[in-house]
């Protein structure tokens, strides 16, 4: 039995609200002997952790814990602007700059996870949280929000163009997609700027379907995710969103408000 001020938890659920797997996927780790716990290996899903002062590996990795030291309970979600040649990750092999290197330094206190992915070369709105609930619902294929981009690509495009996406295209790596919202937003004889709505997350999808569709995509800016905005905000920016966006973001993931 636990005591309701037990800083404590079952390393399942730690792992889960890291984000590294589901409960049950976090036991097959476990069951497979991937997971140590303050250098020891953990022997079976009910160990506890305490999220403060204990150290998990996962694969011989540092798991990011999305508690703030000190204040396990307060969870913290960002709204950043990505620039392009920057890695959404928190360590990158090859050295280059990552999202949690351009954090401004208030928010460096808390240990962020980031939501889903932009590639290196993509800009635009990116969430980061320290809800681990509430991210392994953003980024679950039952909950995806909509995200809305904008794309620019090389050449002019046709209605007969756009409608393969909107009737949903197979990629050439044989993946079935969902149709696509697109819409010209504007364009001239050598550029054409779109507006595209997804709601899968395969990786480099929009770059994929205009590979197979003729077009290189010179620029890829993510401007909406669900109903927050990238607005006005500067490259390398970042905010807090506000109790109330949280809530509403919570909400339209199927989570009770905090």
């Amino acid at each position: 039995m636990t005591h309701n001020n037990d800083p404590t938890i079952r390393i399942n659920k730690y792992l889960s609200e890291c984000g590294v797997a589901s409960r049950r996927g976090a036991d097959e780790l476990i069951l497979q002997g991937r997971v140590q716990l303050n250098g020891v290996l953990v022997a079976g899903p009910g160990v506890r952790v305490n999220p403060a002062d204990d150290v998990v590996l996962v694969d011989g990795q540092a798991v990011r814990s999305p508690y703030p030291a000190g204040a396990a309970q307060q969870h913290v979600t960002v709204l950043m602007h990505k620039p392009v040649q920057v890695v959404t990750t928190a360590r990158d092999p090859q050295g280059r700059k990552t999202v949690f290197d351009i954090l401004p330094q208030e928010l460096r206190a808390h240990r962020l996870l980031h939501v889903g992915r932009l590639d290196y070369f993509s800009e635009g709105l990116l969430l980061l949280t320290t809800d681990g609930s509430l991210m392994n619902r953003l980024i679950s294929p039952r909950w995806h929000l909509p995200k809305v981009y904008h794309v620019l690509v090389r050449g002019q495009v046709d209605e007969a163009w756009l409608e393969v996406m909107r009737r949903g295209m197979t990629l050439s790596e044989g993946e079935k997609l969902a149709p696509v919202e697109v819409r010209v937003l504007r364009q001239d004889e050598r550029e054409a700027w779109l507006e595209m709505t997804l709601v899968q997350g395969l990786n480099r999808q929009i770059r994929r379907m205009c590979r197979d569709m003729g077009r290189t995509v010179l620029r890829l800016v993510r401007v909406r995710q669900g109903f927050l905005e990238l607005g006005s905000l500067k490259p390398g920016a970042a905010r807090v969103l506000t109790r109330d966006e949280v809530a509403r973001l919570r909400t339209a993931v199927g989570l009770a408000p905090e």
